[in-house]
């Protein structure tokens, strides 16, 4: 049996320390889920079943609900929001509107993750989760592939199209959050649009900021990803970037601002000069 990867929260625990966690957790907190002085936070973990991936999620609290935890944990483990089932004990799934206490759900205690069985949309997450391209070949992630579903035997060619882009991006936003570079140029070289985005509106650009994974970020960037993009918060890019503490990201996207910004400069000046130019000729003329 493989033995499972114990992983903080940004997947990369050599970029992060508990001082950054903690205030990351808290600047959450205060937009929203403000705690009162009671309230005693702890720790908990999260096992995902399909990828055979373990996380520990710091700075809980009993009033916390499954909904928002769910929001937190698209960014922090990578995997979509739609796609996510959370369980506790039992195979039960938990309510988004419950709570941490409703379920005594204890310091230390553990979560389960399964995803949403239909579509194989499980074999999709294992696969990513993965970074092995040969996987990913065989769990429809390209607009040639041959694979299908029994629900996928019902679709109009047209519809088939954006299942399989849907699938693709999903592929895109885990392996990117994981840093599998070569899966994510795969991807990209293979038609998976970098500016789609989750139905919280982060796309896969979000997550390898806010995972620290700074060659995904280059080759995102290459593939047309757009650092203005926010997600349903008003988050861009960069602003994740700083809120994540994650500063070799923010670096990264601020020379990738610089370039651009010179690169048009230099294109306006040429387009200038070229004028002149045209402008004394015609004078002669």
């Amino acid at each position: 049996m493989q033995s499972k990867r114990r992983l903080t929260l940004s997947t990369n625990p050599q970029t992060r320390t508990a001082t950054s966690s903690r205030t990351l957790w808290q600047r959450h907190l205060r937009l929203g889920d403000l705690l009162s002085p009671q309230s005693r936070l702890f720790n908990i973990k999260l096992q995902i079943i399909e990828s055979d991936e373990l996380f520990s999620l710091p700075e809980c609290h009993r009033d916390l609900s499954i909904g928002k935890l769910k929001n937190r944990l698209e960014l922090y483990v990578g995997i979509p929001v739609n796609f996510q089932r959370i369980q506790y004990l039992d195979e039960a799934d938990l309510e988004d509107e419950s709570t941490l206490r409703k379920h005594e759900i204890v310091p230390g205690g553990m979560l389960t993750m399964r995803i949403w069985p239909e579509d194989s949309w499980g074999q999709l997450v294992a696969a990513a989760a993965s970074g092995k391209i040969k996987k990913l070949q065989t769990v429809g992630v390209t607009q040639t592939s041959g694979f299908s579903t029994a629900n996928s035997k019902l679709m109009t060619e047209e519809k088939r199209n954006d299942w399989l882009a849907h699938r693709a991006f999903v592929a895109l936003f885990i392996t990117a959050h994981r840093g599998h570079t070569k899966a994510v140029e795969f991807l990209l070289q293979n038609g998976a649009d970098a500016k789609l985005k989750t139905p919280l509106g982060r796309t896969a650009l979000h997550a390898a900021v806010t995972s620290g994974q700074v060659e995904c970020i280059s080759i995102l960037l290459d593939g047309g990803a757009r650092v203005s993009d926010e997600d349903n918060e008003g988050h861009n890019a960069a602003q994740l970037a700083r809120l994540w503490k994650q500063k070799e990201s923010e670096r990264k996207l601020f020379r990738h601002r610089w370039m651009i910004r010179t690169g048009r400069s230099s294109q306006q000046q040429n387009i200038k000069q070229n004028l002149e130019a045209k402008a004394d000729i015609s004078l002669y003329n």
